[in-house]
């Protein structure tokens, strides 16, 4: 029997199954709050495997090769700035700010698909044949998708920050515009696979960014968290496409599993809106821009932090819906110290969260679970709403579109249709703000002038902390 060599790409392809194997373990430890510490364990030591295989996969070839020790030096220099710059972004971004530091690294998965699809175009392999359109078509292919990830994510890291408006740009034929930018990308990567010509890829790398950008504009920022997952998904298939050109596994596999989650994650999410999948793909929301939010529709009614307390402690069961505000404030761990105090006292507190709460899916889980807020309190839309109808007080803390009345009952409205908190039916709502101002849709809130309902202004948290003295 001959004797099995091992070589160094069959160990590398050994530890790039290992590290695939646990990406899939860190997604399912993901999928639930208690396992998801250890869910992060298995992604970090994944890429720890698969960083270490592919550097030691390049020095292993560049062994005796004095040109490719060149391409050695600057793959480690380039991992060690990388890395020091991950390092130091990790360390001081805030909550609120990790929805926009997200897009922006989904833009590098994007810039650098197109910079491997470019290499593979301007480094013919010698291919022939059928192998050689279809490594065209990867190129081709790899390289819009990766051009429309890098717009789309910077759109969305600029709309995040406050950077740019978050009100949706519509043009005139928006639809018409992007649904021609796909039939000429069909029709360009046919001509390309069949006629490959260096300004061909320059058209279609051209056309991609100019379509990530719109697809992204065009979207309002009431809906934003669906995008950055959408995002997620466009820059895993980029990677997966990068992979391809490659002809490394491991990028295949993590672009599959990153850009179908990413998918999945969307769809749900889009179902929770009440929003089509398909127009998320296409840009399709947000057609209508919203109306000016600053206009008043009532007389709303003020309340103190004492009279709040007060409230509370005649009440028998408290809901408390979060939303972006409280991430901004920091209010998180007063917000646990009140729920530990009024359970103490007997009261049946609960939060709702709402599937798009913050900028970010799960963004208010992980404040809330930071907080060490127990997760059998935490509850979904769905598994709240029904139960409003008999709360005695509802705090909406930070809170704007996803407890907004006029989706369910304003059919004009440019959130109109999507499922919301529907705080309103409790006894009483107080809702924690600055000031009167509209959501981050733009769209004007009628809960604040309902008879009950009562505004708590200033600061989420100083407010809340005031609320535990009163207590």
């Amino acid at each position: 029997m001959p004797e099995t060599l091992i070589t160094p790409a069959s160990i590398a392809g050994a530890a790039y199954l290992v590290a695939a194997l646990l990406f899939i373990l860190s997604l399912a430890g993901l999928s639930k709050h208690e396992t998801a510490r250890s869910g992060v364990t298995y992604g970090i030591i994944g890429m720890a495997i698969a960083l270490v295989a592919t550097v030691w996969l390049t020095f292993a070839q560049a062994w005796g090769e004095p040109s490719a020790t060149v391409g050695l030096i600057v793959l480690v220099v380039t991992m060690l700035i990388g890395g020091a710059i991950g390092l130091w972004r990790a360390r001081i971004v805030q909550m609120t700010g990790m929805p926009e530091l997200i897009a922006l690294l989904h833009s590098f998965v994007g810039l650098a698909a197109v910079l491997v699809g470019w290499n593979g175009a301007l480094e013919e392999p010698g291919l022939e044949g059928a192998l050689a359109d279809i490594h065209h078509a990867e190129v081709f292919i790899g390289v819009f998708i990766g051009a429309v990830t890098f717009t789309g994510s910077i759109v969305a890291f600029l709309k995040l920050s406050a950077r740019m408006k978050s009100a949706p740009l519509v043009l005139p034929g928006k639809n018409v515009l992007n649904l021609g930018a796909l039939v000429v990308f069909v029709g360009l990567t046919v001509w390309y696979v069949v006629t490959p010509q260096l300004w061909l890829l320059v058209v279609v790398t051209a056309l991609a960014l100019a379509l990530g950008w719109h697809l992204v504009a065009s979207i309002g920022g009431g809906d934003m968290p669906v995008v950055v997952s959408m995002l997620n998904s466009y820059s895993g298939w980029a990677a997966a496409a990068a992979g391809f050109l490659l002809d490394n596994d491991l990028l295949i596999v993590t672009g599959a599993l990153v850009g179908s989650s990413g998918a999945y994650l969307s769809y749900i999410m889009c179902k929770a809106m009440n929003r089509s999948f398909i127009s998320v793909i296409a840009g399709g929301f947000g057609i209508e821009a919203p109306r000016k939010g600053d206009d008043e529709v009532g007389e709303h009614r003020e309340i103190e932090a004492e009279d709040a307390a007060e409230l509370l402690k005649s009440a028998s069961s408290v809901v408390i819906t979060p939303g972006y505000g409280m991430a901004v404030a920091q209010a998180q761990y007063p917000v646990a110290e009140l729920t530990q105090k009024l359970r103490e006292r007997g009261i049946d507190v609960r939060f709702g969260i709402h599937p798009v709460a913050g900028r970010l899916p799960g963004h208010m889980n992980v404040l809330l679970a930071e907080a060490k807020v127990p997760y059998d309190i935490v509850e979904e839309m769905d598994e709240i709403n029904d139960d409003l109808a008999d709360t005695s007080v509802v705090l909406v803390i930070g809170a704007n579109d996803t407890v907004n009345p006029a989706a369910a009952e304003d059919p004009g409205s440019p959130i109109a249709g999507m499922p919301v908190l529907r705080v309103w039916e409790a006894d009483n709502v107080i809702v924690f703000k600055r000031s009167m101002a509209s959501g981050y849709a733009g769209v004007p809130n009628p809960l604040f002038y309902r008879d009950n309902a009562q505004m708590l202004f200033g600061d989420a948290k100083d407010r809340v902390e005031d609320i535990l003295k009163a207590l």
